[in-house]
C-alpha cells in the first residue's frame, strides 16, 4: 500500500480549527493519519474479505460475524441481534467517563446477480447468477473500523473521554434496517453519527441532498383457485388483481409530480397456468422528497390496490418491508469534515490505477473516459430545488441525531450503479487507497467531535433550530411492523456453497486479486 500524503500544510489545518480546538488537536490529527496508514493492511484485508462474502440484504451473516470478531478482538463490546435484525449489531468502546458518544456506520448488503471478478474490466461473474457487491458496500466498514482503532489508540494515550460506537446498515438496498434501529432506540444518547458510503470522490454535503425518501410495501392479493379451463368462473384470480393494480398505477402516474419515483416487481404470480392463482404478490417502492408527499403517494397506492381487489372480487393485505426518510445532513459537522478532506486530499493515483479506470469506462461505454477523480469536489450549499433520485435509510438516523455522510473514492466515475460494473474496482488497489483516504477523514472528524464541545453544540443547534424548524421526523413503520428477515434466504441458500469456495483467505494471499489469480492491472482480454 502506498502512503497517501497530506497536500495541505499542517498550518492551514491549524487555521481551520484554531478558533474551536485545543492547541493539541492538529497534533492529534497527525497521529490519527499515521494510525490509519499503519493499519492500511487491515483495511485492505477487511475490504477484500467482505467483498468475497457478497451477501444480500438480511442475510449478511458472514459479514457481520467477521466485522464483530475484529472489533471484539480489539476491545469493543458487541451486542448482536439489535432491533429484531439477526445481522444487526452495535459495538461500543468507552474511555473514562462523561465524554460524548460518536457513532460510525456503513452498509453491508450486496446486489442481486452482481457477482463479478474484481480487477477484470469486462463482465466476468465469479459465480453465475450470484449476488455481489455491485454498490461497494464491502468497503465502508473497513473505513470505520480502521478509523475507530486509530482514534481508540489516541484516546487511550491522551486520556480523551468518550465512547466510540460502530453499527451496520442492514438491508440498506431494501431500505429495511435503519428505521427499525431508530425505533429500537439504538441512537439514544449519541451525539453525532458519521456515516460512510463508497463514491468516486472524497466528499461531504450538508442540508437536503438530491434524492427521495421512500416506503417499500408488498401487496398480497387473495382469490380462489379453480381449474383454469374446466371451471374458471369458480375462480377469483389474485394475479388479475395484481395486473389491474399495476395498470391502474401506470395510468395514475400521469397525474403525479414528476419528482416522484415508483416501481414494482411481481414476486408471486401464481403456481401454474391451468390453476387460477389464489395468491399473487407485487412489491412496490413509493418515493418522494418530503414526509407528507411520501405518505400521500403511499396512500394513493393503497387506493389503487383496494380498487383492484374490488374489481376482481379478491382481498388485499399489505406489509411494509422498509422505509427511508428524506435525508438532511448537519452543516457544522460537514464543514469540520470538509476541512479534514482538504487536509487529506485525494489519493495519488498511480498510472496503473488510472489506466485500469479508463479501461473500465471504455468497456461500459461511460460518457466520460478520463479515469479517476484528481480534483476534490467543493463543499457547496444545498441546491434550492434538489433533484429527485434514489433513497437511503440513513435519512431516518439523520432526523434522530446530527448526521453526515462521507463519500470516499473507491469506485470509478461514470458507471451505472447497482450493477456488476460497480463491483469491478471494489477489491483492487483503487478501493484500498480510497478506503484509507476515507478512514483518515473519519478519524480526524471523530477527534473534532470528541475534543471540541463547541462543535457538538453548533451541530445540535443546527439540528434543532434549522433542520427541525419547519419539518420533523415522521416514522413510517408502525409498532406492529417487523423486519422481513426471511427475504433473500432462498437465494443465499442456493448460491452460498459456490460463493463460500471463493471466500478470501487473508492468511494465504496478500490480496484477493492474488487469490483469484488476477494480474494487476488487467486492461485487455
Amino acid at each position: 500500500m502506498k502512503t497517501l500524503g497530506l497536500p495541505i500544510a499542517l498550518a492551514a489545518l491549524m487555521l481551520s480549527t484554531s478558533a474551536f480546538a485545543a492547541p493539541a488537536l492538529p497534533a492529534l490529527k497527525k497521529q490519527a493519519v499515521a494510525g490509519v496508514q499503519a493499519r492500511a493492511k487491515l483495511a485492505q484485508q477487511m475490504n477484500d474479505k467482505i467483498f468475497s462474502f457478497g451477501e444480500l440484504a438480511f442475510q449478511e451473516v458472514e459479514t457481520s460475524k467477521y466485522i464483530t470478531d475484529v472489533l471484539e478482538k480489539n476491545g469493543f463490546t458487541v451486542t448482536r441481534g439489535v432491533a429484531g435484525l439477526p445481522t444487526g449489531w452495535v459495538a461500543t468502546w468507552t474511555n473514562k467517563t462523561g465524554g460524548p458518544t460518536i457513532a460510525m456506520g456503513s452498509d453491508i448488503d450486496g446486489i442481486p446477480k452482481a457477482s463479478q471478478t474484481p480487477g477484470i474490466p469486462w463482465r466476468k461473474p465469479m459465480v453465475e447468477g450470484a449476488p455481489g457487491h455491485g454498490e461497494g458496500h464491502n468497503s465502508g466498514n473497513a473505513v470505520n473500523v480502521v478509523a475507530a482503532l486509530a482514534v481508540k489508540e489516541i484516546m487511550e494515550k491522551e486520556g480523551i473521554a468518550g465512547t466510540l460506537m460502530l453499527w451496520p446498515g442492514v438491508a440498506e438496498e431494501l431500505v429495511a434496517g435503519k428505521a427499525f434501529m431508530v425505533r429500537a432506540g439504538v441512537f439514544k444518547g449519541v451525539d453525532a453519527v458519521l456515516f460512510t458510503h463508497v463514491g468516486d470522490n472524497l466528499a461531504v454535503t450538508w442540508g437536503k441532498p438530491s434524492g427521495t425518501g421512500s416506503v417499500s410495501v408488498e401487496y398480497t392479493f387473495h382469490g380462489a383457485a379453480a381449474h383454469a379451463a374446466g371451471k374458471p368462473w369458480m375462480g377469483r384470480s389474485a394475479l388479475d388483481a395484481v395486473s389491474l393494480m399495476n395498470i391502474g398505477w401506470e395510468f395514475r402516474r400521469e397525474h403525479i409530480r414528476p419528482e416522484q419515483r415508483s416501481h414494482y416487481v411481481i414476486t408471486d404470480g401464481g403456481d401454474q397456468p391451468n390453476v387460477v392463482p389464489q395468491i399473487a404478490k407485487v412489491w412496490y417502492y413509493f418515493r418522494e422528497q418530503d414526509f407528507k408527499r411520501i405518505s400521500d403517494l403511499y396512500a394513493m397506492g393503497n387506493k389503487v390496490a383496494d380498487g383492484a381487489a374490488m374489481m376482481t372480487d379478491t382481498t388485499v393485505e399489505r406489509r411494509v418491508l422498509g422505509t427511508a426518510a428524506p435525508r438532511h445532513f448537519n452543516k457544522p459537522i460537514a464543514e469540520a469534515a470538509y476541512a479534514n478532506i482538504q487536509a487529506v486530499g485525494l489519493p495519488k493515483w498511480t498510472a496503473d490505477e488510472q489506466a485500469f479506470a479508463k479501461a473500465v469506462q471504455k468497456e461500459v461505454k461511460a460518457d466520460k473516459q478520463d479515469g479517476l477523480a484528481v480534483e476534490l469536489k467543493k463543499l457547496e450549499p444545498p441546491v434550492e430545488k434538489p433533484e429527485s433520485g434514489g433513497s437511503d435509510d440513513i435519512g431516518d438516523i439523520s432526523w434522530t441525531v446530527p448526521t453526515i455522510t462521507v463519500n470516499y473514492p473507491s469506485n470509478i466515475p461514470g458507471l451505472a450503479g447497482h450493477s456488476w460494473m460497480n463491483a469491478i474496482s471494489m477489491a483492487t488497489p483503487i478501493a484500498h487507497d480510497g478506503v484509507v483516504a476515507g478512514a483518515k477523514v473519519i478519524a480526524m472528524t471523530t477527534l473534532d467531535l470528541l475534543t471540541r464541545p463547541e462543535l457538538r453544540t453548533a451541530a445540535k443547534d443546527y439540528f434543532t433550530k434549522v433542520q427541525n424548524k419547519d419539518e420533523h421526523y415522521v416514522p413510517m413503520i408502525s409498532e406492529k411492523d417487523q423486519p422481513a428477515v426471511e427475504i433473500n434466504a432462498d437465494v443465499m441458500a442456493k448460491f452460498r456453497p459456490a460463493m463460500r469456495a471463493q471466500y478470501y483467505d487473508e492468511t494465504k494471499y496478500p490480496t484477493y486479486l492474488d487469490q483469484l489469480g488476477v494480474k494487476w492491472p488487467t486492461l485487455e482480454k
